[in-house]
């Protein structure tokens, strides 16, 4: 469940205004300037910068993956040659993701693509048929699950032989609503959608999950124009809801917190997604207090506020001056993380750099942990789709009083590599 992603909000692509709106901007082409003098080796970065969802909801993968590149820069680059990155606003529309996969992979020849972050992978197909590595992209819908050549951050055991998963069919485990059974003793989960298709079929699978781990489950579902939040928080009052989950956007989700606070809704855990996992809901959440602080997250990816650890510290020192510095999220981590998994499958080859040799790092045994920021990841793929997997999550909760009264997530569960468990695997459509 960890790597389905939740964007009900942006449902339709934008329409151009405009020829120049139709094409979209390269917003940079940087080789940090450093110790790094050799031929530049050209790196392709593809973000939903301009968005139906807001231009900040994709764009911390595409600022942790930049930060990581410049630093490499000023370190001596892969053996001598700097990274030149290229970067391309797709405008999250499926038009637009072609004109950005074109101009990067077929005008450009870049050797990459890195931290793709796309609301509507379009292009996918011809980044495949190419054979261009894409490396770290976040799965927000099945194209990393589909293609050969392209290597979702969080990896994958589907064959990934132009076909979704397995004959169609994705699968997601249980370890989510299993962590907060276990450790939170919660019993009674309550799902809040709205009454929108890509919402409701979240909110279907969600439901699936709880019910496999015997949760009793109250189903919200909201009008997607004119939501009565007051409604659906009293009724989480009087069911005595546990948890809450959400199959909705970030303005949504702090609406429903005020309506929480306004009647005294308590619970256990507001969980949200990794995509949410950053320092803004210090403003998202500012007029909700109580249920700000109800708030917890999951994913595959260490806390970028677990400053106890090295990984983290060298990517909040990375961070530091860059666009988004100032404003830390887990995307940002995951997109740094998907940069050092590029550069350390480049240095493996020495100075055969090759697309083969960097696949071959990527496809390798050994999974890959970006040094201990991520969970193991692997491209194994099953001939069959798993019954049941070992599933490791990473948890944190929001808490005022951390980082000094700034406010901050707190490492729950202890380490993410420890806190596992053995789930059963769901089938949906993607």
């Amino acid at each position: 469940m960890a790597a389905l992603l939740l964007l009900t909000a942006a449902c339709g692509s934008r329409v151009p205004e405009s020829e120049f709106e139709n094409r979209p901007t390269r917003e940079n082409r940087t080789a940090s300037p450093g110790p790094a003098h050799g031929e530049p080796i050209k790196v392709g970065i593809i973000t939903s910068a301009t968005s139906p969802v807001g231009g900040a909801a994709f764009t911390g993968p595409r600022d942790g993956a930049r930060a990581y590149f410049d630093a490499l820069n000023a370190e001596g680059g892969v053996g001598g040659r700097p990274v030149e990155v290229l970067t391309c606003d797709d405008g999250g529309s499926g038009v637009g993701n072609n004109e950005c996969v074109h101009r990067l992979v077929d005008e450009e020849k870049v050797f990459a693509l890195v931290a793709t972050t796309a609301l509507d992978y379009a292009g996918a197909p011809r980044v495949s048929r190419a054979g261009v590595p894409d490396i770290g992209g976040q799965p927000i819908g099945p194209a990393y699950d589909t293609y050969p050549h392209l290597y979702g951050i969080y990896g994958s055991q589907a064959p990934r032989d132009g076909k979704p998963g397995w004959g169609g069919r994705l699968y997601g485990g249980t370890e989510v609503y299993r962590y907060f059974k276990r450790e939170q003793g919660a019993r009674t989960a309550a799902v809040v959608s709205y009454n929108q298709a890509a919402s409701a079929a979240y909110a279907q699978l969600v439901t699936r999950g709880l019910r496999a781990e015997g949760y009793r489950v109250v189903n919200e579902e909201v009008d997607f124009a004119l939501p009565n939040f007051q409604a659906v928080a009293a009724d989480l009052r009087s069911q005595g809801a546990d948890l809450v989950f959400d199959a909705m956007d970030t303005h949504g989700n702090a609406r429903l917190c005020q309506a929480m606070d306004s009647v005294g809704a308590k619970v256990t855990a507001k969980v949200t997604n990794v995509q949410n996992w950053s320092d803004s809901v210090r403003e998202d959440y500012k007029d909700a207090p109580g249920c700000r602080n109800a708030l917890w997250v999951t994913g595959s990816s260490r806390n970028y506020d677990d400053t106890g650890h090295p990984a983290v510290r060298e990517f909040r020192t990375g961070m530091r001056g860059h666009a988004g510095g100032d404003r830390l999220s887990q995307w940002e981590l995951e997109g740094w993380a998907a940069a050092m998994w590029f550069t350390d499958a480049a240095k493996s080859c020495g100075d055969r750099l090759t697309r083969a040799c960097v696949e071959r790092f990527v496809t390798r045994n050994e999974p890959y942990t970006a040094h201990g920021l991520l969970l193991p990841v692997s491209f194994r793929p099953s001939e069959e789709p798993p019954k049941t997997r070992r599933s490791c999550l990473s948890v944190a909760r929001w808490s005022d009083d951390a980082q000094d009264g700034k406010g901050g997530w707190i490492t729950q569960g202890g380490d993410m590599s420890e806190n596992c468990f053995t789930v059963p695997q769901l089938p949906y459509s993607p």
